[in-house]
C-alpha cells in the first residue's frame, strides 16, 4: 500500500506553535501545509555552511511542545537528503527526519512573522497573508 503523506512530529516551543497556528489561520490553511511551505523555503538554503550551522543552533534550544504534521512523501524524503547535506557541511549527523524537521521549522520561524506571512502569500498567490492578532 502506497502512502501519499508521511506523519512526523516536530518539536517546537509554545510560541513557535502559536505562530504556526496564526500563520495557518491567516493563510486559511492547516499547520501541515504551512510547515511544508516553510520547508520549501528553508531547505534550499542549507547548501550554505553558515545556514547549516544556524540550523544546528536551532536544535540546541529546548523545544518542549510536540506538533504532528503530515507532509507529502517526496518532501519528507528531502529531509533525509538535507540532513546528509548538513552532516557534510558541519560534521554533525542528525539522528532522525523529525530532528531535521524540527530544526528546519525552527530556523524558518525565526524570521519576522510578517515576512513569513508575506512569503506564504507569494507562494500561493491570491490567498490572504494577514496574521491573526497576537
Amino acid at each position: 500500500m502506497e502512502c501519499d503523506e508521511v506523519m512526523l512530529t516536530v518539536r517546537i516551543t509554545a510560541t513557535e506553535r502559536a505562530l504556526l497556528r496564526r500563520l495557518a489561520q491567516g493563510h486559511r490553511s492547516d499547520v501541515s501545509e504551512v510547515v511544508a511551505d516553510g520547508l520549501l523555503d528553508v531547505l534550499p538554503t542549507l547548501h550554505c555552511t553558515a545556514d547549516a550551522y544556524r540550523l544546528l543552533g536551532a536544535l540546541t534550544q529546548p523545544a518542549p511542545c510536540a506538533q504532528t504534521v503530515w507532509l507529502p512523501a517526496p518532501l519528507a524524503d528531502l529531509l533525509v537528503l538535507a540532513a546528509g547535506r548538513v552532516a557534510q557541511s558541519t560534521g554533525v549527523r542528525l539522528d532522525s527526519a523529525c530532528a531535521m524537521l524540527g530544526a528546519a521549522v525552527r530556523l524558518w520561524l525565526s524570521q519576522d512573522p510578517q515576512r513569513l506571512a508575506t512569503n506564504l502569500a507569494v507562494m500561493h498567490a491570491g490567498r490572504p497573508a494577514a496574521l491573526a492578532a497576537a
